[in-house]
């Protein structure tokens, strides 16, 4: 299969759209708006959890890996969108959360009761003298890492919230059950799975704390990631070529990620990785407000491109999903320039070697929210990080500068469908709320020739047209530039040039950059032709020879 031609739009099915008017997305307005992502050009669509869940993490703190949550739908609607999908030349791809499940999950909740099968289903560990956790290792959504078992000297892992129980993949029986949740979804006809936070599932031999940090260094690429990950394919979608996996890799490094995904490893067909969208974090602090360090964010992409072509290993494309903030808010320019920066982030990423993956509302250049009141925001990280600053006396502007630039709910908001009061998302109240720009930001301008819509048609049909595109190899150029991203993709003689502007000022093109010849493919400025030798402001050009 050739993964460099295919498309993954990503849809966030609580924010996508609503059929019944409870406020809350469904399957059935997946099923709705399969039609549009056709248009798009997309063959995969991952859809983040919709299984049955408590919902304390969105989904990602699944009760049941076997039944839809009666909030998105039932079976029926899921069968029924796996076949008009189908119909449309396109395949399901389903978020397993295979690092933690719910604690209100039927395993938890027998290990709770004293099971001894289901206890050794979690990692739990005797506290420490003094009532103290077994380590000092924090919590992804802040706190310790550990949970207490009440009545008992005994605390459970959860990485994540205390809600979302870490599995013990070092016992088999585990490893067995989620071959057998993934056998499970094959046989109703997916596709595609993405793996979450896959690469934190092999935890250490021996639990101890962290001197030097928050404990993240002692599981993440664990000793026993590769065994897990290869048993994980030969056990479910390694027998079947047709399907593709994406690993959600945690701060994974180059070694590794290349290992994840070279064919010869058997283990998956791509990863995520962030450490490009890191160039934003001062000092790695996530929720500290700086501009983007242009030339860290060339270093890790052309770092990532070449290393991964080197070894084999294969990347997917991404500038945010639903985790992070909207891109052309985070490095683009949401005001002035929308729509040249959103056009031109998307031409910069759709060149490069990989799967290019799509978020919602990515492709009419949709912006983050800009709530200024913690009673807008929903998601659990954001409102565990605001009574922390709160704690540590920072002001309310401060905080919701921050909250404003960082916080996941800014890529949550619902669909911009059109106009209307509520996005055209719900005929109800919605869950979370939307984003009064919807009045001018929606799809219903993507028959214009220069919508930001029709741009992302563009540079998907010229992957799927041109083997330089899909299979070329990759050559960083104007490194040291500091306005300026660009390379060249090059296969059996042919040149493709990808130049970029990532500032809201114009620059002037260096002498010898492009060859004597060549034909422009796309430029983000519609009407007079590009001159070949300087760049508008955000202005971005594809040209071939």
């Amino acid at each position: 299969m050739n993964l460099g031609n295919k498309i993954i739009y990503q849809i966030y099915p609580k924010s996508f759209q609503d059929t019944n008017g409870d406020g809350i997305g469904d399957l059935q307005g997946v099923i709705r708006r399969l039609d549009y992502i056709k248009e798009l050009g997309a063959d995969y669509l991952w859809l983040t959890p919709f299984l049955r869940s408590p919902q304390y993490d969105n989904g990602y703190d699944v009760a049941d890996y076997r039944s839809i949550d009666p909030r998105y739908g039932t079976m029926e609607d899921f069968e029924e969108l796996v076949e008009e999908a189908g119909k449309r030349g396109m395949y399901l791809m389903m978020d397993m959360v295979f690092n933690h499940c719910s604690t209100g999950h039927e395993w938890f909740q027998k290990a709770l009761a004293g099971d001894p099968y289901y206890r050794d289903f979690f990692i739990i560990r005797k506290g420490k003298d003094g009532g103290l956790p077994p380590t000092n290792w924090v919590s992804k959504f802040g706190g310790s890492a550990w949970g207490y078992l009440p009545g008992t000297d005994e605390y459970y892992l959860h990485l994540f919230h205390v809600s979302q129980a870490d599995l013990n993949w070092e016992n088999p029986h585990v490893r067995r059950a989620c071959c057998d949740i993934v056998n499970f979804w094959m046989e109703k006809g997916v596709r595609g799975f993405r793996f979450d936070v896959i690469n934190l599932i092999s935890k250490p031999d021996v639990y101890e704390d962290d001197l030097a940090g928050d404990g993240h260094r002692f599981y993440t690429d664990g000793p026993r990631i590769h065994q897990f990950l290869h048993e994980l394919n030969r056990g479910s979608f390694g027998r079947d070529d047709e399907v593709i996996t994406v690993g959600e890799m945690a701060s994974s490094n180059l070694e590794n990620s290349i290992r994840y995904t070279n064919p010869q490893s058997e283990e998956l067909s791509m990863i995520f990785d962030f450490h490009h969208l890191k160039v934003d974090y001062p000092s790695g602090n996530k929720w500290e407000v700086q501009p983007f360090r242009f030339r860290d964010l060339k270093h890790n992409l052309f770092e990532w491109q070449q290393e991964m072509e080197k070894g084999g290993g294969w990347q997917s494309l991404f500038w945010y999903n639903h985790d992070q903030p909207r891109i052309v808010s985070r490095i683009g320019d949401d005001g002035k320039y929308r729509v040249e920066s959103a056009k031109m982030l998307a031409t910069a990423l759709h060149g490069l070697r990989g799967t290019p993956c799509i978020y919602q509302g990515e492709e009419i250049g949709m912006t983050n929210a800009g709530f200024r009141d913690i009673s807008q925001y929903r998601d659990i990280e954001t409102l565990n990080v605001y009574n922390e600053m709160k704690l540590k006396g920072k002001t309310d502007g401060e905080i919701y500068r921050s909250l404003g630039c960082k916080s996941r709910d800014n890529s949550r908001t619902p669909m911009q469908w059109d106009g209307t009061e509520n996005a055209g998302f719900t005929d109800g109240t919605p869950w979370i709320e939307v984003n009064p720009n919807c009045a001018f930001i929606n799809t219903l301008d993507r028959e214009d020739p220069d919508s930001i819509f029709q741009h992302y048609k563009k540079l998907i049909a010229l992957r799927k047209e041109l083997p330089v595109i899909s299979q070329g190899d990759v050559t960083p150029l104007l490194e040291d530039d500091e306005k300026i991203l660009a390379y060249r993709r090059s296969l059996n003689g042919e040149e493709l040039y990808v130049i970029c502007n990532f500032f809201g000022g114009e620059t002037v093109l260096p002498d010898g950059i492009l060859p004597d010849s060549w034909k422009l493919l796309l430029d983000n400025y519609p009407g007079e032709a590009w001159d070949g030798r300087s760049l508008r402001p955000y202005e971005a050009v594809m040209v071939i020879s």
